[in-house]
């Protein structure tokens, strides 16, 4: 059974619990068993595969990559509470660091940010493969 087919039963659930109408629900699932033996499904189960690989690697940089980013987006959201409190006692300093943090992610790149959405979603992605295949908990 590939990663794919592995796949559709958790994203048939997910189109129940997110199209209401039973209609657009049918579509929904029909298309997506239509791309089940598609070119561009082939692709994602190949890109999938690639994730998997890369998540079971044995070497400490290339497993740490993903939790590590998920630990700065930690920090980041949650370094609001202190400054809702700065802000509270002195605005124009918090106003003036939210400045300077939007000049600074608005200068990153594009790409980075998809290179970083696919990872997080690829680390998602292969975990539930993992858990659905028994191999992690």
């Amino acid at each position: 059974m590939s990663i794919i087919e592995t796949l559709i039963g958790p994203i048939a659930s997910i189109i129940d619990k997110i199209i209401p109408d039973k209609e657009a629900r049918a579509r929904a699932k029909l298309e997506l068993l239509e791309l089940q033996g598609t070119q561009e499904l082939k692709a994602l189960e190949v890109q999938i595969a690639a994730i998997v690989a890369e998540a079971n690697s044995k070497d400490p940089w290339t497993s740490r990559a993903r939790p590590s980013f998920l630990y700065v987006m930690y920090v980041l959201l949650l370094s609001a509470i202190p400054m809702g409190l700065l802000a509270a006692f002195k605005p124009q300093v918090a106003q003036d660091i939210a400045s300077g943090m939007n000049s600074y992610l608005a200068g990153l790149p594009e790409p980075l940010y998809a290179l970083f959405g696919t990872g997080y979603l690829g680390y998602t992605a292969a975990r539930q493969w993992g858990k659905i295949k028994g191999v992690e908990r």
